[in-house]
């Protein structure tokens, strides 16, 4: 058994493929060996900025301005600089397939901060103005909507005040997601300082631990929600300047909260103005040549992560983000469509689909690589890997025979209550597959759950709060108004979240607005749409309004979050089934210290509820969703003490269960 990695020996149903495991921690472990020799380690190798891109001489008062185009015939700085002229300043060929020119001070005294410039590029596919590939800073023309690179040099560096700050404080995430453009009430785009010192309060407010930021690279099209990225050095222009996203990462660490970067590294823009696409004029310079390297579900360019230099830069993406911006972390996005040569279209049915054929195997190297130097320079980082496959030792170490992630996302929990609400009838519910759905996840890895992210609120798609209540939260929301539709729709919106919080994973996450029932969908401005922002923001004053029911639901999902946090539930490995009862649609489970009674029937309320406990003793409720304060009817006495007695020989406890409520408990 000593002999087996270690994800086999503690799943046996692996054993078959011990070889395939092996093979891929043998891959990892000669990468390492060889960046080890020749670069040193591998945060040097993950350090290529410190050579390309723009790095200023102080000795020779200047910069040199390196790009990796080995295929190209000819480069030119161009900019504001030297008017723009093609031929003024050309690049030499350098090493190992690099160009090189150095821009004195003497020479071009109006080279300076905020220059503007691009590089124009001679190759195979013609002369064509590029971004260059490591550039970190992109504004774009509010006429010409053309975009262009700029110097970025201020000549006073940001002054971080987070040095006692550290993601180590973050026990068990408790996740905000959140999109910094679509942050204001206001139909534009938002700023970074407007969502940290407007939104960030809110997040701190409800208990949440960690802030997810979308759309952070730079991306020509805003509706792609930051899913098709041209720049990966540049934080998008649209939200401030990079001081300006310090700024907020700075102000989320005075307040105790971790910042996890949603990072796009499974396809890139195939743009090629803005982009990497054919950048030295070759059909594989960053890509994968020929159909391989095109995405055809998400029209984008796929990265050849078997190539040295696309792992170079990749890595040196990592680090510099850790680095430059403080980011406590990444949400590894599109990790199913990585993985699969097929993009992860299929059915997994079975272990051979993770194992044989159509796994990319330089995928796995390239992960395994990557959440090796998170750790090295970050070891207390949060890694989260965006995977439905579940590819198993995906979030174990790679001494192991893992992928190094620290959790996947429960991706199969969201789409389950959809399913769920789209096409079942309440008294059709079925709790031993609800509670199965939730608790179905490796043993060994951990997970972060969620009842919706962005992708549920998309256009096509609504949100939970809008299955639920749809229309009628236009017209029933106020607080004295009694309506069927909406008392289900919060009486479910709030059971579903606890249910999945405290079932569905080791980590919990909540998109943006919706942890007050945000009605409508997302949608951001588009020729389809008028180009409007109508949707593309979130109503904060739809929650700030006490005459709206809103506030509930908000107040319920503040204390949900801190019960989590102050009984550290989700830390709790194990969870004790006490009571499934079909008929009347309730669930009852252990976990920790707490016992949590579900009770999903639409109108059966109990009296004199009986059901086993394992410890006996007083009990306390700590949670309830009918409480009057959270939008309920107020029906449960919780000053009451609920004590234990025997019959039939069991501990059992006896209570008012009402309907569609959910209960904690807490043993005195």
């Amino acid at each position: 058994m000593q002999s087996l990695p270690k994800i086999v020996q503690d799943d046996l149903w692996l054993e078959p493929y011990t070889q395939d495991i092996v093979d891929r921690m043998v891959r990892f472990q000669d990468e390492m060996k060889y960046i080890k020799a020749a670069h040193g380690s591998i945060k040097e190798f993950a350090a290529w900025d410190d050579y390309l891109g723009f790095n200023y001489d102080a000795k020779n008062k200047g910069w040199w301005y390196r790009e990796w185009a080995p295929a190209a015939h000819g480069l030119f700085l161009i900019g504001d600089f030297n008017n723009w002229d093609r031929q003024a300043t050309p690049l030499e060929r350098a090493v190992n397939g690099s160009w090189e020119v150095f821009v004195s001070e003497k020479d071009y005294p109006d080279f300076v901060h905020e220059s503007k410039l691009k590089v124009h590029v001679i190759g195979n596919n013609g002369a064509h103005d590029r971004l260059p590939a490591f550039i970190k800073r992109v504004v774009q023309d509010e006429e010409t909507k053309d975009f262009s690179g700029q110097l970025w040099a201020p000549k006073k560096p940001y002054k971080w005040t987070d040095g006692d700050f550290s993601a180590k404080t973050v026990k068990e995430p408790l996740i905000y997601e959140a999109h910094t453009g679509m942050a204001t009430e206001e139909e534009g785009v938002g700023t970074y300082r407007d969502f940290a010192d407007k939104v960030l309060p809110r997040i701190q407010h409800l208990g949440y631990n960690v802030v997810q930021l979308m759309a952070v690279q730079e991306h020509p099209y805003y509706g792609s929600f930051g899913y098709h990225v041209s720049n990966f050095f540049a934080p998008s222009s649209r939200f401030g300047t990079p001081e300006d996203l310090k700024y907020l990462v700075n102000k989320a660490h005075e307040m105790g909260i971790a910042v996890v970067m949603d990072i796009v590294h499974s396809h890139a823009v195939k743009n090629l103005a803005e982009g990497l696409n054919d950048f030295d004029g070759s059909d594989g310079q960053y890509f994968h040549e020929g159909d391989r390297g095109n995405h055809s579900l998400w029209d984008s360019k796929v990265f050849n992560y078997g190539k040295k230099e696309v792992k170079q830069f990749l890595l040196t993406n990592l680090r510099f983000w850790l680095e430059e911006y403080h980011f406590d972390g990444f949400r590894f996005d599109g990790v199913t469509s990585m993985l699969y040569f097929n993009h992860g279209v299929m059915d997994f049915d079975h272990y051979d689909k993770y194992f044989k054929d159509g796994i990319d195997w330089d995928v796995l190297t390239y992960f395994q690589m990557a959440n090796t130097l998170i750790k090295e320079v970050n070891p207390h980082a949060l890694i989260i890997a965006e995977d439905m496959s579940g590819m198993p030792g995906l979030c174990r170490p790679p001494k192991e025979g893992g992928l190094g992630f620290d959790y996947r996302l429960a991706m199969g929990i969201p789409d389950y209550w959809i399913k769920l609400l789209k096409h079942s009838r309440d008294e059709e519910w079925n709790i031993e597959e609800i509670y199965g759905t939730l608790v179905n996840r490796r043993w060994g890895e951990k997970t972060i759950s969620y009842a919706e992210s962005h992708d549920q609120a998309l256009v096509g798609d609504k949100t939970l709060a809008f299955w639920l209540m749809d229309k009628e939260m236009y017209f029933h929301m106020q607080k004295d108004d009694q309506n069927i539709v909406i008392d289900r729709g919060m009486a479910l919106h709030k059971i579903i979240r606890l249910l999945t919080s405290s079932l569905g994973g080791e980590g919990y996450l909540t998109f943006m607005g919706n942890e007050f029932g945000h009605p409508e969908w997302i949608d951001f401005p588009r020729e389809g749409n008028g180009w409007s922002f109508k949707h593309a923001r979130r109503q904060w004053s739809l929650v700030d309004n006490k005459e709206l029911k809103y506030q509930y639901l908000n107040e319920w999902d503040k204390a949900m979050v801190q019960l989590l946090k102050k009984e550290r539930v989700l830390k709790e490995p194990m969870v004790e089934k006490l009571n499934m009862d079909g008929h009347n649609n309730v669930i009852i489970f252990k976990k920790g210290k707490l016992i949590f009674i579900f009770n999903l029937s639409p109108g059966n309320s109990v009296f004199d509820y009986k059901f086993f406990v394992p410890e006996v003793g007083d009990y306390k409720i700590i949670l309830n969703s009918d409480n009057a304060a959270f939008g309920g009817h107020g029906r449960v006495d919780e000053k009451m003490i609920y004590s234990t007695f025997e019959e039939d020989g069991v501990n059992k406890l006896s209570l008012y269960l009402t309907n569609r409520t959910a209960i904690v408990l807490k043993k005195k």
